[in-house]
């Protein structure tokens, strides 16, 4: 059975040597750990920097380990630049280079692209711009440096995805010193899920899935904290005045996000896919971050791969 990787990310080489060389924009870098290359952000991000994230041979030699048959790259999360003012150029050299990526291994690769969303304008022709590189959608966080997603300055990036029909991937990136969150890696362990939930809850009782009826969104991690407290929103719209801005009540907006299968618990995961159904989970490893998951543990043709091709108009499978 084919499988499809839908969570996987990439740091383009040129940006390595660049990094290397001390010449990053907004001062990213590289430097040794115990004999290990890893990457450091200016806001103080750091994570190993495995080959699988900008060598070709690399990455597909990690998928095969894997059992994966193609992989849809987004850039890594630290690479929003939301905060520099090189956003908008290093967002476009990005993109370039995922698509050159993709171009190296065509029937192995899909991309996804990077936006600028602190400038909305530069965002959309971007987004516009990348459909013609045969980029299959976006990947963007879950706010842009505290401004929600559901802000109404943001909703022109949101309606030019869903007219392109091209799906958003909403994933987290660095939370910031947040009081609970600074100990034990707690800013990726719990901050990276609260934050998915967090977004996905104002896009709901804002009002916004119902002003974008055809929009795409994925949720990463298992939707985050979102499903498994669906219920006390659910509540939430039933006593409180302040939560009437949605039409339904929360959990019927459950089914027009997808998720990604990366739990780490195959009885959440399990449970994520009866409440939302096979249809709207796909399969996701978050390749090669050191917080990735191994191969797929549910055999559902849907899951593995069959919703990502209907998802980001993939080749299907010619064995099915």
């Amino acid at each position: 059975m084919r499988t499809i990787d839908v969570h996987a990310h990439v740091f383009p080489p040129a940006l390595v040597t660049a990094a290397r060389a001390g010449d990053a924009p907004d001062g990213i870098r590289t430097e040794r750990v115990d004999g290990a290359e890893w990457v450091v952000h200016r806001q103080g991000y750091r994570y190993p920097l495995s080959a699988s994230f900008h060598d070709v041979e690399a990455r597909l030699a990690d998928m095969d380990a894997l059992g994966i048959d193609l992989a849809v790259l987004s850039p890594a999360p630290p690479l929003f630049l939301y905060w520099s003012d090189e956003g908008v150029d290093a967002a476009r050299a990005v993109n370039d280079a995922v698509a050159g990526m993709v171009a190296q291994a065509p029937e192995r690769f899909a991309g996804l692209a990077t936006l600028p969303m602190s400038d909305p304008g530069a965002a959309v022709a971007e987004l516009r711009r990348c459909a013609t590189l045969g980029l299959r959608g976006a990947q963007i966080g879950p706010h842009v440096e505290g401004t929600p997603l559901d802000d109404a300055a943001l909703r022109p990036v949101l309606a030019a995805a869903q007219e392109l029909r091209l799906p958003l991937t909403i994933h987290p990136y660095y939370v910031g010193s947040t009081p609970g969150l600074d100990d034990y890696y707690l800013t990726n362990l719990q901050g990276n899920p609260w934050q998915t939930a967090l977004c996905a809850s104002r896009l709901i009782f804002s009002g916004t899935l119902d002003a974008l009826p055809e929009l795409d969104l994925v949720l990463v991690h298992g939707g985050g904290h979102l499903p498994y407290q669906i219920g006390r929103l659910d509540h939430g719209r039933r006593v409180r005045p302040e939560t009437q801005g949605c039409r339904e009540q929360p959990s019927a907006y459950l089914r027009r996000f997808h998720y990604d299968t990366l739990t780490h618990s195959s009885a959440a995961t399990g449970w994520l896919i009866d409440l939302v159904g096979a249809d709207r989970v796909m399969y996701g490893t978050d390749m090669p971050f050191d917080m990735g998951g191994g191969p797929l543990e549910v055999a559902h043709p849907d899951i593995a791969h069959r919703n990502a091709e209907r998802l980001y108009a993939l080749k299907e499978d010619p064995d099915e």
